[in-house]
């Protein structure tokens, strides 16, 4: 956790946020909204973090959660909601409608514009302090009342400390705050499919109106609509597998070798702009607390992107942590913060499952298990077939049941 740092440089707020993803942006947004003091510290620069892609997709309560609070006008302005996607399977098209199953709709928003639009809002808007390309953070005291989170400042090369009540952990996967903890406080319970996607973004139209999921022996394939000049695509490819193996030609020979089927628009080819290899894992970490310190998004949990359901935990975390800090500062009242971990957990390992089980369903096919292949074919079937279970599958799908 760090010697407890000399408080020289020292500033004092009420939160002090690692990490300037969505969770942590919107966390600090609603505090600095509600009158809540907050820091934001953030290891990239404001130009990196607003143009980094990532993900795309937003169930519809998290949209309209946004829409309370002001915070999703570029959203509902620049995208359409998605109200189904197919599976292609043996050269036959499988419709999932989980719109009209569910009542509820996907947006499509790259992470990035809503990145953009969050710093935007919580810095420009509001008067918010952020400060990028921190090096050197440090989490202290976190089992005390007072903890502190030292940094090197980016402009001057000084060290600063920041004293406050709480720390909201943001800052990914890769991030400090959860190696702030002891070993022994919090499990990171990890799962590996033994598989791999390439993703690509392509410059080139969308070739469908909606996501696409070939299941093939070959491995996945994927479509996924990002703009109208921009889409993405997955290609499910041997752990470890290095873009470099994949030129061109050959991502658009097997691409089309997956997805096309003889009654569905060809797909339209471009320049492949990005192919990074994803090794497919999950974990989740229990519990998300630990004294001051509370976590959230990748912190905190990781999806493999699966389901679509990554921005949409993280941002379940942030509204989570929120109305507990809130609560915590407007009513003395703690019972939130103290049940912040069960309350997120809940939602998270429904996602989790969810993930899993539609991982077979696209991965079984190109398992070499005939066993495996036929479960995923029965499975796509009753998605697909019966309208008491898509309606129970569409919930999932979207988000509206996993609070269960």
């Amino acid at each position: 956790m760090g010697r407890y740092p000399d408080a020289g440089r020292a500033v004092d707020t009420s939160v002090a946020i690692v990490g300037a993803g969505v969770a942590g942006l919107t966390i600090g947004r609603l505090l600095r909204t509600a009158g809540v003091d907050c820091v934001v510290l953030e290891t990239e620069s404001r130009e990196f973090i607003e143009q980094r892609p990532r993900a795309g997709f937003i169930e519809e309560w998290v949209v309209r959660a946004l829409e309370r609070h002001g915070l999703a006008d570029g959203l509902l302005a620049h995208s359409k909601p998605q109200s189904e996607c197919e599976f292609r399977l043996d050269g036959v098209r499988h419709v999932f409608r989980y719109a009209e199953l569910s009542g509820q709709h996907h947006y499509v928003y790259p992470q990035q514009l809503l990145v953009t639009d969050l710093v935007r809002a919580y810095a420009d808007d509001a008067g918010g302090s952020i400060r990028f390309g921190v090096t050197d953070v440090a989490l202290h005291g976190l089992d005390t009342e007072r903890p502190a989170v030292s940094y090197t400042a980016a402009e001057t090369g000084a060290r600063h400390v920041i004293n406050c009540d709480f720390v909201a952990g943001c800052d990914g996967a890769r991030g400090v705050s959860r190696q702030a903890v002891p070993e022994d406080a919090m499990q990171v319970i990890r799962h590996d499919l033994g598989i791999a996607w390439m993703a690509i973004l392509a410059q080139a139209p969308p070739s469908s109106a909606h996501a696409v999921f070939g299941l093939h022996r070959n491995g996945l394939g994927a479509f996924m609509h990002r703009s109208p000049e921009i889409s993405r695509y997955y290609l499910e490819v041997p752990p470890g597998d290095s873009p470099d193996n994949w030129p061109h030609e050959r991502v658009w020979r097997e691409l089309r070798e997956r997805l096309e089927v003889p009654d569905a628009r060809p797909l339209v080819e471009g320049e492949l702009l990005e192919k990074r290899v994803l090794d497919m894992h999950n974990y989740v970490v229990e519990p998300l607390s630990y004294g001051r310190l509370h976590l959230a998004g990748d912190s905190a949990h990781l999806l493999a992107p699966i389901g679509a359901k990554g921005m949409n935990s993280a941002l379940h975390d942030a509204f989570l942590l929120t109305d507990a800090l809130r609560a915590h500062y407007e009513h003395g009242d703690d019972s939130r913060l103290a049940g912040y971990s069960e309350d997120a957990l809940r939602r998270i390992w429904q996602y989790q499952e969810f993930n899993q089980w539609l991982s077979e369903v696209m991965h079984g096919p190109s398992s070499d298990d005939p066993f495996r292949a036929r479960v995923a074919a029965a499975r796509l079937r009753r998605m697909v077939g019966s309208e008491i279970s898509g309606t129970s599958l569409a919930g999932l799908y979207i988000g509206a049941d996993a609070d269960h």
